[in-house]
């Protein structure tokens, strides 16, 4: 696979949470998770992913540009080839597209939610991945199908239970 990690610093003015949520990002396990989503959704292992982490301030910015919506979100999803998931015979191929990721979001939602930033982080990269192979949760039908498949990923990787999803604003 190839994955490519683009990690912002941390503001050089950044608090201790700050500086604690990016110190807190493992890309070595977030590129395995990813592996392990390719995996168990028949995208070949050639295929190329970016992820960015970012701070508040650019995902915020990244935020407004792409969804005209204010402040920072957790995650943003940018698909590139269309791929959908694969079959076994015939694996999905080609660029996925690119997932931002902010932890300092990450951390305050994994806070909320009892687990950790990392685990937050996780559940975030395999929801990117999902949204950019054409996955949704716009309908109570699709996200019963989308945070399902969620959940049996992480949970698989991570040898536990899912983190449990952060529900957001209908509008965000």
């Amino acid at each position: 696979m190839t994955a490519e990690f683009d990690i912002m610093d941390a503001p050089e003015n950044a608090d201790e949470f700050t500086r604690r949520a990016f110190a807190e990002v493992d890309t070595a396990e977030l590129d395995r998770l990813i592996l392990h989503a390719f995996n168990r959704m028949h995208v070949s292992p050639d295929t190329e992913v970016s992820v960015a982490i970012v701070d508040e301030e650019r995902m915020a910015e990244i935020h407004v540009e792409w969804m005209d919506l204010p402040g920072p979100t957790d995650v943003m999803s940018f698909p590139m080839d269309e791929l959908e998931p694969g079959t076994v015979e015939e694996p999905a191929s080609g660029v996925l597209g690119d997932i931002v990721l902010c932890p300092t979001v990450a951390a305050r939602q994994g806070a909320n939610a009892g687990h950790s930033t990392m685990d937050e982080l996780c559940l975030l990269t395999v929801h990117g991945v999902l949204h950019c192979l054409g996955y949704d949760h716009g309908t109570a039908e699709e996200e019963a199908e989308m945070f399902g498949i969620q959940r049996s990923i992480l949970t698989e990787f991570l040898g536990r239970d899912a983190p449990v999803e952060t529900r957001h604003d209908s509008s965000v």
